[in-house]
């Protein structure tokens, strides 16, 4: 049995959410992917999460328990705390809605028309420190807080919402052992011109306050160690992977994240997946492409369709014969850019219709919902996947279809994905901007020979089997326990 060990988990959306129905209080438990990354050390360590309060029931349950964590029960029965803190509206929307999205996700992952925007004007500013600073602020004071009560518990952040509280918590209790995992991409130092430099400096500090920064790639460790030289000044040590700066040093790690392969078994024979999939093989062509994904700028949907229509206009035999059934989920409809790319993703979806569809047979099916259980669904009736990021930190997609798929289905991956990294042996790889190049390789996922489908299909199971959603948390906490300024006090600041 492993050490238990007291944790303070901070990201900004929670393992549960609170609302009323019928008046009553009830609990919803949250199904994301962090989440479920994180569900299994509820049940091995001493685990307190502090999240955002993000519903009136979420800040109403704040308020009651006055700056507290309250006692719960994790899915499995683990009991765990949770601590919502309750930010001021209008400082969450212009942490959130303003600043983390779309302008830190924008940078990250390259989506900016530099000739269009982003303006950094006064109001940016305005949300950088009335927003994206208060929150961080208030994260970190909830830590510290709790912190008074476990002072020998470590922090593990999450993710782009979070890159001062780190700094913030350092400068509090220096002796504090931080991790922070970055699970969207990190582009190279160049890219970060974007921001002003207050902005991307302070971005830097706040990351390299952790003892180790950890990222799902080589390449985006890579990127981060030269852009911590180029914009904070910190010293690299390229043998180690390690950064100074200030005196102390932060190790950066990378491990990509996984599913959990158990969960994945069980829900293939769910009743709600059989329910959808009944519903699915009642219609399904005889050979069928799928997407799933967000309505997000990154997951480049748009483009996927302008490659099944350059597909269908070179291969007219396969016009009856061939679908294309894309399920995406509406994504951060507040957000203008958001609204925009569903809508381009509409009309993208209805011009391949419009140009093909015969009687009794539409080429494409767009389903906007987000719906798990069909999703998966889709993944065991899948003939192509086609995931074709613009850019993304790493992509569980390309991962969970293959453990469930039936039909020895192909995986087409965009070779910015981070997932390809580990994949790339066992998919027809794209360039994300090539349309004609995604034609072309959907037509070689769809007459590829079924041995070499098969082989391709096992490899990706055998791998996401090893490196499971255990072993990433395994790997995140030794990496923790090997920091150098675990090992060496006076890297730390005195």
């Amino acid at each position: 049995m492993a050490t238990r060990r007291k944790l303070i988990v901070v990201s900004n959306r929670g393992p549960v959410s609170f609302g009323r129905v019928n008046g009553a209080r009830i609990a919803r438990r949250g199904g994301g992917g962090l989440v479920t990354a994180l569900a299994g050390l509820l049940g091995q360590h001493e685990v307190t999460w502090v999240a955002s309060a993000m519903t009136d029931e979420d800040r109403a349950v704040a308020d009651e328990n006055a700056g507290s964590a309250l006692d719960d029960v994790a899915r499995d029965g683990s009991p765990y705390r949770l601590r919502l803190v309750g930010h001021d509206e209008e400082a969450y929307h212009r942490y959130y809605n303003v600043i983390s999205n779309p302008l830190l996700w924008f940078v990250q992952h390259r989506l900016w028309g530099l000739a269009d925007g982003p303006d950094v004007d006064p109001g940016m500013w305005k949300s950088w420190r009335e927003g994206y600073v208060t929150v961080n602020r208030a994260f970190a004071d909830a830590v510290c807080s709790e912190l008074e009560r476990e002072p020998d518990a470590e922090v593990f952040f999450h993710d782009y919402h979070l890159y001062l509280a780190p700094g913030v918590v350092r400068e509090r209790a220096p002796a504090v052992t931080l991790l922070q995992f970055v699970h969207i991409p990190w582009p190279e130092p160049e890219a970060w011109l974007v921001l002003p430099e207050a902005m991307r400096r302070a971005i830097y500090e706040g990351l390299l306050a952790n003892d180790v920064v950890s990222f799902h790639t080589e390449r985006w460790r890579r990127n981060f160690l030269a852009g911590a030289v180029e914009h904070a000044g910190a010293e690299p040590d390229l043998d180690r992977y390690d950064a100074a700066l200030d005196g102390r040093v932060t190790a950066v790690r990378y491990s990509p994240i996984s599913v959990d392969p158990e969960e994945f078994e069980l829900l293939r024979s769910s009743e709600a997946v059989l329910d959808a999939e009944r519903a699915l093989t009642s219609s399904r062509p005889e050979v069928l492409v799928v997407r799933v994904d967000r309505t997000d700028p990154s997951k480049n949907a748009v483009r996927g369709f302008r490659a099944f229509a350059l597909y269908l206009e070179a291969h007219p035999e396969m016009h009856g014969r061939i679908g294309f059934l894309a399920r995406l989920a509406p994504s951060r409809q507040d957000i203008p850019e958001y609204v925009d790319c569903l809508a381009a993703i509409e009309r993208a979806a209805r011009a391949v219709n419009d140009r093909f569809a015969r009687p009794g047979w539409s080429p494409v099916t767009l389903v906007l919902q987000d719906d798990f259980a069909a999703s998966v669904a889709a993944y065991k009736q899948f003939d192509v996947l086609l995931v074709n990021p613009v850019s993304d930190g790493l992509n569980l997609v390309a991962k969970e279809a293959p453990l469930v798929n039936e039909r020895d289905g192909v995986v087409i991956l965009s070779e910015t994905a981070g997932a390809h990294e580990e994949l790339e042996d066992f998919v027809v790889s794209v360039n994300p901007f090539d349309v004609a190049a995604q034609a072309e390789a959907i037509h070689e996922a769809v007459t590829l020979g079924v041995d070499a489908r098969r082989r391709r299909l096992e490899g990706i199971r055998a791998r996401v089997r090893e490196h499971s959603i255990h072993a990433w948390t395994a790997q995140q906490l030794h990496d923790l326990d090997e920091a150098p300024a675990r090992h060496d006090r006076t890297l730390r600041v005195p």
